[in-house]
């Protein structure tokens, strides 16, 4: 019996379908991971904020009431406006800082690149708790270094915690520690994948330094300057490590630099309202895909300008 014969082009059908099963099945854990761990509780979280739910005792279902009590609550409206105040002083400064270093480590001419490239990472390896002791240390009233060197400047003695501003250049100090080197080694890698003859051809028609940066390094790496903004957009409005570890959840005396985060820890974690813990949840999820819609908005303008 004569067999059928299969075409050429039959058999790279085939094989094109061999290779579609093969790689869906190498992407699929990632998916499968992403439905139980981001998608599910997601959905969880939503179904909890229409309860008055309380680990402890019963579940009932109470609508949108979670909504409206959280609406209508002062200590939602501080808790945000403590976060944006926090955010924009660390952020801002942060990814400004990040992208200076990161032309400086890009130099060809650089000593012992290597060396700074990786010393630029330490603070993010850094325990955040070590921080927060060195940074408590540094912020001290009495014998903080900081304090000690406005007082050559016949400043008085700040109690950085105390106030609602002050304290909010304190931890976004924290924060821009932090987080500067991790974002430079992000640009840095962006700036080096920028290809040398544009840099070479703009030499020679005689562009200075800055025009270079302007009209060839912004421009190319637009992509990561969004990336940044972005996920550096969603850490400011969940900061929670270092205001919790510098004041505790109470966020000083006055609340002054309370953040939702927190306000959500409290709430769901220390009075055990799920219901109402999962409505500042979901109430911080809106916020984060606003802003980080903004920001993304607003970087990509300032890049193609």
């Amino acid at each position: 019996m004569k067999l059928p014969r299969i075409s050429r082009a039959e058999k790279k059908s085939s094989i094109r379908a061999g290779e579609g099963r093969l790689a869906f099945f190498a992407v699929s854990p990632f998916y499968f991971l992403y439905l139980i761990f981001g998608i599910f509780p997601i959905l969880y979280t939503s179904y909890m904020a229409f309860f008055s739910w309380d680990p402890l005792g019963e579940k009932n279902f109470i609508g949108l009431a979670n909504f409206t009590n959280l609406l209508a609550d002062d200590t939602l409206w501080k808790a945000l406006r403590n976060t944006l105040s926090i955010w924009v002083l660390g952020t801002i400064p942060q990814l400004a800082l990040a992208l200076y270093m990161a032309t400086l480590l890009n130099r060809t001419r650089l000593k012992f690149s290597g060396f700074w490239r990786s010393a630029i990472l330490i603070p993010n390896v850094t325990s955040v708790l070590a921080i927060a002791v060195i940074f408590s240390s540094l912020y001290g009233r009495d014998f903080g270094l900081i304090n000690y060197a406005l007082s050559f400047f016949g400043i008085d003695k700040i109690n950085w915690m105390n106030g609602t501003f002050s304290s909010h250049v304190e931890i976004a100090t924290m924060i821009i520690w932090r987080w500067t080197g991790y974002n430079a080694l992000i640009y840095l890698a962006a700036m080096q994948s920028i290809p040398k003859e544009l840099y070479e051809s703009a030499q020679l028609d005689g562009a200075n330094g800055w025009e270079q940066f302007r009209y060839i390094t912004l421009p190319g790496i637009r992509n990561v300057l969004i990336f940044t903004v972005t996920m550096s957009t969603i850490g400011g409005l969940q900061t929670f490590n270092e205001p919790y570890i510098l004041g505790g959840i109470t966020g000083g005396n006055d609340k002054q630099f309370y953040t939702l985060a927190m306000f959500l820890y409290e709430e769901a974690f220390r009075k055990f309202q799920f219901g109402y813990g999962a409505a500042i949840g979901i109430f911080i999820f809106f916020c984060v895909v606003i802003f980080a819609i903004i920001n993304a908005t607003i970087a990509s303008k300032i890049a193609k300008d």
